[in-house]
């Protein structure tokens, strides 16, 4: 199953995602932007110009059900397809069936499809031969073929709120109380199953019904129930898709934002997720340096040695190193002279002509040296200060890359300003805010 309220099994019971798939878009629970009247989605089924469409979101969310409530409201058929299962061959006959009848063509999975599916779906959306609506878990910017993509809408679908999902556990409730089995649930279980199905509708329905199968007439739910549902309930966590990006995100911008609680939810997310601890520690030994860099060295003595760390030690206990790790970051003073720096002078090196080494930085190390004009470098450490006055960088003047980021806090950074400008009698290049 890939997407909200998929179609259960021909024979036996329906199961309760399905048989509560909306028809048509006013009964959708969430996507408001989607289904609120004068959206480019309804303007298109107002005008009977659906063309090809994208839906973009993660598993659960109401990507198919919105695909059949299009079809149900345009007066089209449905015909379903699926990127894993559904060849060219399949493609092309029902191809030739929408020429004879309205159809929309619905493609699951549609990033999995290979170069040929892919050439094939193009001249049916190219040729207006069906409506056809694709539903991808990836971004389909990455995921999908250009030439698809530019001529698709693309529509973005967000997970359902923690209200929205008490909406769709209330709507299975309802409809198992019609079907003669009344269902005793407490407002706080109800928002329980809500927020653990992480905005995946089909799940919360699944929990609820593990909850009342094989109950006749009334049952109440106790938390003793819905702990055991959840006892081996699978990580709402993709390790290869968009909400491993975000995730990601999400934890590297908390440890630069330098909130450690924030910083710890999204390591935990990752941690329960299964992420990888050995990725995470490269993540926290990158930011390290990108985000604190001088301001305080010692944040990447700890962030190398979490990886060292966790090379040898993994779950669970590596997580406490990994906490350590990402806490010594998000507590840590900031300073991004490291990241701008190397980057205006990586810049500098690759739009401008180079520079030619002077002379006397040339190396001397050779017989023969002197004779070709390599003299006259001033060694700092025959100084007593420990430093000369010498142009190391002809054309590159002082704070063209560096800018130091030093603020109010004693960092190895503001130390380090206060001493070269008294040992030089220069400002020190400073970046201006």
């Amino acid at each position: 199953m890939s997407d909200l309220f998929d179609t259960g099994p021909r024979l036996g019971r329906t199961p309760l995602a399905a048989a509560l798939r909306p028809e048509t878009l006013d009964d959708i629970i969430g996507q408001p932007k989607l289904v609120k009247p004068g959206s480019i989605l309804r303007r298109r089924i107002a005008a009977n110009a659906l063309g090809s469409l994208i839906l973009y979101g993660p598993p659960g969310i109401g990507k198919t059900t919105i695909a059949r409530a299009v079809g149900n409201m345009l007066g089209k058929e449905f015909r379903p397809l699926h990127a894993t299962r559904d060849g060219v061959k399949e493609l092309r006959k029902i191809a030739d069936e929408a020429r004879i009848r309205p159809l929309l063509i619905f493609v699951d999975e549609v990033h999995r499809f290979s170069a040929t599916q892919a050439d094939d779906l193009l001249s049916i959306c190219e040729e207006g031969t069906a409506d056809f609506v694709g539903a991808t878990t990836g971004n389909p910017y990455h995921a999908l073929p250009p030439a698809l993509v530019s001529r698709s809408t693309i529509l973005k679908l967000e997970p359902l709120s923690i209200e929205e999902m008490e909406e769709v556990v209330q709507r299975g409730v309802d409809h198992l109380a019609a079907q003669g089995i009344e269902v005793s649930l407490r407002p706080e279980q109800r928002r329980l199953i809500a927020g653990r199905s992480g905005g995946d509708a089909r799940r919360a329905l699944t929990t609820l019904e593990s909850l009342a199968v094989g109950h006749d007439g009334a049952v109440t739910i106790s938390d003793e129930m819905i702990a055991e549902a959840y006892e081996a309930a699978a990580i709402n966590h993709d390790r290869s898709g968009d909400q491993h990006y975000d995730v990601v995100s999400a934890f590297v911008k908390s440890m630069r934002g330098s909130d450690p609680d924030a910083t710890l939810y999204w390591l935990a997310r990752l941690i329960h997720g299964g992420e990888d601890p050995r990725y995470i520690a490269r993540r926290i030994m990158i930011h390290a340096s990108e985000d604190v860099g001088l301001a305080d060295n010692t944040a990447l003595q700890t962030a190398v040695a979490a990886a060292q760390a966790v090379e040898k030690i993994g779950y669970p206990e590596c997580q406490l190193i990994l906490a350590h790790a990402a806490l010594h970051v998000a507590r840590a003073p900031k300073s991004g002279s490291v990241t701008r720096g190397i980057g205006a002078a990586l810049g500098h090196v690759t739009s401008a002509p180079p520079a030619a080494v002077p002379l006397y930085l040339r190396d001397a190390h050779y017989k023969g040296a002197e004779s070709l004009g390599h003299v006259g470098y001033k060694f700092p450490h025959d100084d007593p200060r420990g430093w000369v006055e010498q142009e190391y960088a002809p054309g590159v003047a002082q704070g063209a890359f560096y800018q130091s980021d030093a603020r109010d806090a004693a960092t190895f950074e503001k130390r380090a300003d206060a001493f070269w400008e008294a040992l030089t009698g220069h400002p020190q290049p400073r970046r201006r805010f």
